[in-house]
């Protein structure tokens, strides 16, 4: 299953969830939390983004300088304001959606096979915190030295190379988030695991393609669970 693949089962998994009650509820819970996360965090650097420009360059006396100074102040903005995006995602993911993805994923394999994957014993709070302990090496990492690389690269001659692979790295390691829900919970040894993202790479970047649209991406993030559960359990039959 490659690149092509990896974009329909997307698709496939979002056309699902809406049409299924509990898992439309479900991912429109992690829509409007991390779009609340984004629309507040996105509005602050927007509502200061003069003062975050004068700490690093003052406004000239030159006019014609005093120009370029607006429009690389709004320039940085959006820039901080997508940063913003993904800061908003991964507080929403740890503390809250993460756990939601996981329920998701459930729901899902009861819908196609009538039964799901076994979870790790003990109370619901030690699930809960193994669940973040799993997150934390499989996006949250990945994804924020994604962010310095793509930083880095906006002062290289190298900036669109470098925002290109950065941008679809973060989405593979965000898709590799999604198919990753089943094993984690079958408990899976985390070196297996890695070895079937390396093994599926152009699988992962399809289905992480998506979550590059502006905006848009916080749709197909929500209910990317469900596509890549139909995928993995796809691949078992």
């Amino acid at each position: 299953m490659g690149l092509f693949s990896g974009i329909r089962y997307n698709i496939k998994g979002l056309a699902l969830a809406l049409k299924t009650p509990s898992l439309l509820a479900l991912g429109l819970i992690r829509f409007f939390v991390v779009l609340g996360l984004t629309l507040l965090l996105s509005g602050l650097v927007l509502y200061w983004h003069n003062e975050i420009l004068s700490m690093i360059w003052q406004v000239p006396e030159n006019q014609w300088m005093v120009y370029l100074w607006h429009v690389t102040s709004w320039v940085l903005s959006l820039i901080l304001a997508a940063l913003a995006m993904v800061v908003s995602y991964l507080i929403a993911q740890v503390f809250f959606c993460v756990f939601i993805m996981d329920y998701m994923s459930r729901i899902t394999e009861r819908i196609v096979l009538g039964k799901e994957a076994s979870i790790a014993q003990g109370s619901m709070f030690e699930f809960f915190l193994y669940l973040i302990r799993q997150e934390i090496p499989r996006a949250v990492i990945p994804v924020l030295i994604s962010m310095i690389f793509l930083l880095l690269g906006l002062f290289t001659p190298l900036s669109i190379f470098v925002l290109v692979i950065s941008s679809v790295t973060a989405g593979l390691f965000l898709a590799w988030d999604n198919t990753d829900l089943i094993p984690a919970r079958r408990m899976v040894p985390f070196r297996e695991r890695v070895g079937f993202l390396k093994q599926n790479l152009g699988f992962h970047i399809g289905f992480g393609l998506l979550f590059l649209i502006p905006w848009v991406n916080i749709l197909f993030l929500s209910f990317a669970p469900v596509g890549a559960t139909l995928y993995f359990i796809d691949r078992e039959k």
